[in-house]
């Protein structure tokens, strides 16, 4: 699951792009019709949405969120029995690559729950969101 910040990083690399080049040229579409197709599978799925919403970082700050967001997803659907401690493992990986002072605004926006049917992973959308 460490596609994540390796593909925001290529993508920074590259320079100035605006958003639809962004889009059309470093794969958001299609990392989203990947997605789609792998609706089946909840975990390759979620992986695709990450891959997505990571490569739109540059022109939507609010796709980090989702990048992460969508990895932990993916995470708890590859491994239901073992959820818990592998979602809690990423989510502390997650925050210690993030800047000091962007850690605590998005790790607070990033729930994790657990009720019967196992881990949730959720974004909590504030007004300015």
């Amino acid at each position: 699951m460490r596609l994540v910040p390796e593909t925001g990083s290529t993508c920074l690399a590259l320079g100035p792009f605006s958003g639809q080049g962004l889009s059309k040229g470093l794969g958001q579409v299609a990392a989203h019709a990947a997605a789609r197709e792998a609706k089946e599978n909840d975990s390759t799925c979620f992986a695709a949405r990450a891959a997505g919403q990571a490569v739109t970082t540059a022109h939507v700050p609010q796709h980090a969120l989702g990048g992460a967001y969508y990895a932990l997803k993916a995470i708890a659907a590859a491994d239901p029995a073992n959820a818990e401690v592998n979602v809690a493992k990423e989510r502390d990986w997650q925050a210690q690559r993030l800047p000091e002072n962007l850690r605590q605004e998005i790790m607070n926006r990033i729930i994790i729950l657990k009720n019967d049917r196992g881990i949730l992973v959720k974004i909590q959308k504030g007004k300015d969101f």
